[in-house]
């Protein structure tokens, strides 16, 4: 089990603070006691708390592709991973770990948006093109892994809890009708969360 976070400010030139970052992983060390790791780049923030499960030498997130443009974090297991590695190999890309996470970066460099499609997996995803500046989130479509998010005036925020994402300063309100669902279902099913500026990206989906 780890634990992603991360911040994207709508303004290009507001940078995310790395001490409000680093505040939203902390909320996360019992899903990863074994490794922190922060990427920082103008107005976009990502961090994870790692397990170390896979490739424990030399598999710390954030990863990168090979000419830095493309990053991760993530959650999760890549079950065809060895045989995606081969593909991707022989294609011509360079990998710099054994991890089933560098397989994500290469994948979007082939496929775009629907790198997800190649995936035979559990995972929660966050992956920065930044060529294109954009964030994509991505979950797994059976949604094993949880991923939440808030998309405020000024700024998105995402974390694999809740907490995560009001470590940032945000003060939430009840969600009535989440509430609702918790009385009438005993659990509250996505989109919804008990806080009515978070949501949970739902299983099988993308955001970007």
């Amino acid at each position: 089990m780890c634990g992603i976070v991360g911040k994207l400010y709508q303004e290009e030139n507001r940078p995310v603070e790395a001490d409000r970052l680093a505040a939203m992983c902390r909320t996360l060390v019992h899903r990863g006691p074994d490794d922190e790791g922060f990427y920082l780049d103008g107005n976009v923030g990502l961090a994870m708390r790692r397990l170390s499960i896979i490739d424990v030498n030399t598999g710390k997130q954030p990863i990168h592709n090979e000419d830095h443009t493309v990053w991760t974090v993530y959650n999760g297991e890549i079950y065809n991973f060895p045989d995606l590695h081969r593909e991707l190999e022989a294609r011509g890309h360079r990998f710099y770990t054994r991890t089933d996470t560098e397989i994500i970066v290469h994948l979007y460099e082939e496929h775009g948006v629907d790198f997800v499609q190649h995936l035979n997996g559990m995972f929660a995803i966050a992956l920065w093109d930044d060529r294109q500046r954009r964030l994509i989130l991505a979950r797994d479509r059976l949604g094993i892994k949880p991923l939440y998010y808030a998309q405020l005036p000024d700024r998105l925020l995402f974390g694999s809890e809740i907490k995560a994402i009001l470590a940032d300063g945000l003060r939430p309100t009840m969600d009535l009708n989440a509430l609702s669902h918790y009385l009438s279902l005993l659990y509250i099913p996505a989109p919804w969360s008990i806080c009515r500026e978070v949501r949970k990206l739902e299983a099988g989906h993308i955001l970007f």
